[in-house]
Parts: structure tokens; C-alpha cells; sequence
């Protein structure tokens, strides 16, 4: 008999069954697919010569933020190997803005504009503890902590009047909607806003690390963790219905659809409605390449970027954008490239370079995306498709069915808009509760959304202990032997 069962193996599930395993539960994680992570994997058989292919996310600016992860330990767990330069955006004749890790020579390097980029992200930055805390909850939450609030608050109105007022290719309105554009939504909107703000926090806070080996190393950690202290993951284990759980207490790492169709007859039907009423958004589309030699970027910074927004001006990026939320794909999308070989050569064998990137698609389309995204590189790396080797794409469609919480490629696990942040999937302090005792949900379609980080499962397993055992004190989640 065991004490909990988690349900999915992303790094929230993960996170939950880390959590209740120290708490002294015995636990058992449930995965549908033949490996666990989520969409933290890493896999060898996608591209020839073992080129190491990141499944889902590539570049973690929350591995050493989150709370959970500062709490694990994580960075003494794996190597974090973080780019001098956390992104570049080129926006052409050899132009690009770069987010050095350093914020003051990200600013000196933009020159007249730097003094704007300063005042963006100095506030955010230099009270990034407390970002990275207030973010880590729910919308709600950040009304708790409110010098962060109110800083945020001014960030935001500064970046709609940007937004306004700035469409005439500035280096910085395009770097912007670059950050912007991670959300998958439209521009200018509040919740593409918000996440902009917090990702371009942490490129001058934490960098934005890659791990070395690949995403797979940070799933690794808390299997390992997990194991450790007596839980077991169960792989190719589908879990389509409660009456297959036995555990008073069930997590579940699973989409609000999901939910639904699992709870089947369980939940209070305005629960069920506001799950089954839970929206999608628009999709990622992935190419992954192997190449004979680094991209040949117009600009040399971008060749230490760990990571590249490719899609010109804020005009052009808003304009893609906006067309992908009508259910329009743009001819000129906006792209984001990963290179982890530039800290990471364990990534492909024989001087090659591997090479990640995607594009935002309409949701369940099955087009390869290669040809737009090859085109969309060589706008700004002329002679890109001479080190191409071999390259492999991956379909917004097939994303879904590979994870089924990404449904149609939505790898957000629910569209990014303002309602759908603070309702995520329901309204509350304590979104991760469902209405029947012993029940929670910690999948990216719950608070604080997408991004490896934990947070979710950390708040659902919290909420768990307390519910369940009376348990108001989180256990010590750091490597034994250490002092807290």
C-alpha cells in the first residue's frame, strides 16, 4: 500500500513525489510514455551520430530561480553551464540586441537606448528574490508582496506604451517582443507582458543555464532523489481513470481536460465546467539540426548566445504573432533558436553542432516547419543550410500526441491570457486543490504555468501534507548531509 501516487512525470509530477518522499510517504509516480520527464527529456535516436536532442524545453532560467529548485539544491545536483550572453536578436544588416548576463554591459552595448533598458529591468532584477517568489504562486499571489507588485505594475504599463510608441525597429521594442513572444500569445497583451518581464529578470539575474547533457539531467536529479527515499516511477503506465489510484492522496500532472476525463463523475459540476471550458492556444512546431559547424550569424555576439529570437522588429514579431492567434501561420514567423553546443559539447560527437529551435504554429497542424524556419535562420546567417547535416522536424500535432498535455502542440499546457493566469485552472489563492479531498492537479495548466520549475507540484504535495497529514512544514529538500 502506498501513501500517494503522482500521476505524469513532468517536472511538477516530479516535484510533488520529491516533496512526499521526504515527507516520509511512500510514493509511486505513474508515466504513460516509455521514459519519464515530460517535457524535461533528453533523447540520443533523433538525429545520427548520438546527437543529444532536448524533447521538449532546452534553456531553464527557473533551474536555479524557482523555489523549489534553491530548496533541491539543484545546481550542486547537475551542471548548469550558463552563456555569457543569455539571448540575442538580431534585427538585420548585422544588427542585433544582446542580453549580455551582465545587465550593466547588456546597457553600455545599447548605447542610447540602454538607459530605457535599464529602467526596465534594474528594479526587477536587483529585486529578483522576491520576483522569482511573488511569480512562483499564483496571479494572486503577487498582490502579497507589494513593492514587487507595484514594480511589476510600472514595467508593464512602460512596455504597453513601448509597444504604442516604439514600432520603428528599435533594438529594444524588438528584443521586447522577442522575450514577449515566449508566451505564445498576442502582442501587446498583459500576460505576454508579464512573462517577458520575469524571463528578461533572470537573463541579468541567473542567466538562463542549459544543462549539461541535455533537459534530461534535471528530471534525472529527482527520479534519483525520489528513488533514494524509497518512491518508484512505474513507466508505460497510462492512468485513464481514478478507480485506478488507491492512495488517499492522488496528484495529478495532467492538463485540465485531462482532468476532467479522468475525474469523470467526481468532480462538482462547476469544477468539471470550468476544466472542461480550460483553452488551448496556439502551437510550437520543432526542427532539430545537426550541424557541421556553428551558424554562421551576420553578427559574431550571437555565436555566444545560448539562445536566439529570430523574427525582426517588434512590428514584424507582433504582426506573426497576432496572425497565429487569428489561426493564421505567418510567412516570416518568429523562431526560437537553442544552441547548447556553444557550452555543452557533449551534445553531438566529431566537432558537429547540435542545434534546437521552433516556431509557433495553429493548433494540431500537421506542416513541417523546416523550410520556414532554415529561411528565418538564413535571413540572419547566410549560408546556414551549407552546415546543415541532417535535420529532424517534429509537427505541432505530433507534440501533442508525444504529450498529451501539450494538446495540438500547445506547450504551454493551456493559452497564456490574463484570465487564464489568474484562474489557472480555477480561481484562488490554492488552485492546485480540487473540490474532493485527497485530490490535487500540478501540470503547467495549473499555476504559475509553463516552465521547468517545479512550482506546481511543490504547491500541490504542500498542500497535501497539511490536508492530509497536518503537516505545515515543507521537509528539507536539500542534498542530506548539508546544513539548511
Amino acid at each position: 500500500m502506498v501513501d500517494a501516487e503522482v500521476v505524469g512525470s513532468g517536472p511538477n509530477g516530479l516535484a510533488a513525489a520529491v516533496v512526499l518522499a521526504r515527507a516520509g510517504l511512500r510514493v509511486r509516480v505513474f508515466e504513460a510514455n516509455d521514459s519519464a520527464g515530460g517535457s524535461a527529456r533528453t533523447t540520443r535516436n533523433l538525429l545520427p551520430e548520438n546527437t543529444a536532442t532536448d524533447v521538449g524545453s532546452a534553456v531553464h532560467p527557473m533551474a536555479a530561480a524557482s523555489p523549489f529548485f534553491k530548496a533541491f539544491e539543484l545546481p550542486s545536483r547537475i551542471e548548469l553551464l550558463t552563456p555569457s550572453v543569455s539571448y540575442g536578436h538580431p534585427v538585420g544588416n548585422g544588427r542585433a540586441g544582446i542580453a549580455f548576463h551582465s545587465l550593466e554591459e547588456t546597457v553600455d552595448r545599447l548605447g542610447k537606448d540602454g538607459a530605457r533598458w535599464r529602467r526596465i529591468f534594474a528594479p526587477l532584477v536587483n529585486d529578483i528574490v522576491d520576483v522569482s517568489r511573488a511569480t512562483s504562486a499564483t496571479l494572486l499571489d503577487v498582490a502579497r508582496h507589494p513593492t514587487v507588485a507595484v514594480r511589476l505594475g510600472l514595467r508593464l504599463a512602460e512596455q504597453f506604451l513601448l509597444s504604442r510608441s516604439e514600432r520603428d525597429n528599435g533594438t529594444v521594442g524588438a528584443m521586447l517582443a522577442g522575450l514577449n513572444a515566449h508566451s505564445i500569445s498576442r502582442l501587446p497583451s498583459i500576460g505576454s507582458a508579464a512573462v517577458g518581464l520575469v524571463l528578461g529578470a533572470h537573463a541579468h539575474a541567473g542567466g538562463w543555464p542549459i544543462p549539461r547533457g541535455g533537459s534530461q539531467a534535471i528530471s534525472q536529479a529527482m527520479i534519483d532523489d525520489i528513488v533514494s527515499h524509497g518512491g518508484s516511477i512505474e513507466l508505460s503506465h497510462r492512468v485513464e481513470s481514478l478507480d485506478q489510484l488507491s492512495a488517499p492522496i492522488k496528484i495529478l500532472d495532467v492538463a485540465p481536460h485531462q482532468l476532467a476525463q479522468i475525474g469523470a463523475d467526481a468532480f462538482p459540476d462547476r469544477y468539471r465546467r470550468r476544466l472542461d471550458n480550460f483553452a488551448f492556444g496556439a502551437a510550437a512546431s520543432k526542427v532539430d539540426f545537426l550541424l557541421s559547424e556553428p551558424v554562421p550569424w551576420s553578427n559574431d555576439d550571437l555565436r555566444r548566445a545560448g539562445t536566439v529570437h529570430l523574427g525582426g522588429s517588434w512590428t514584424e514579431i507582433a504582426k506573426s504573432e497576432n496572425e497565429l492567434a487569428r489561426g493564421s501561420m505567418a510567412s516570416d514567423p518568429f523562431v526560437m533558436v537553442s544552441q547548447p553546443s556553444i557550452v555543452d559539447d557533449s551534445r553531438a560527437g566529431g566537432g558537429n553542432q547540435a542545434l534546437w529551435t521552433y516556431t509557433h504554429a495553429p493548433n494540431g497542424s500537421t506542416a513541417d516547419m523546416t523550410e520556414l524556419i532554415v529561411n528565418q535562420i538564413e535571413r540572419f546567417a547566410p549560408g546556414f543550410r551549407d552546415v546543415i547535416i541532417s535535420s529532424r522536424a517534429t509537427t505541432a500535432r505530433q507534440i501533442g500526441i508525444d504529450n498529451v498535455n501539450h494538446a495540438g502542440g500547445d506547450i504551454a499546457t493551456g493559452a497564456v491570457s490574463f484570465d487564464q493566469l489568474i484562474a489557472r485552472p480555477s480561481f484562488g489563492l490554492a488552485p492546485w486543490r480540487t473540490p474532493v479531498k485527497g485530490i490535487y492537479v500540478c501540470s503547467a495548466g495549473t499555476s504559475p504555468g509553463p516552465g521547468v520549475h517545479g512550482m506546481a507540484g511543490y504547491h500541490a504535495a504542500r498542500l497535501a501534507l497539511l490536508d492530509g497529514h497536518g503537516l505545515a512544514t515543507i521537509p528539507h529538500l536539500g542534498i542530506e548531509g548539508r546544513k539548511q
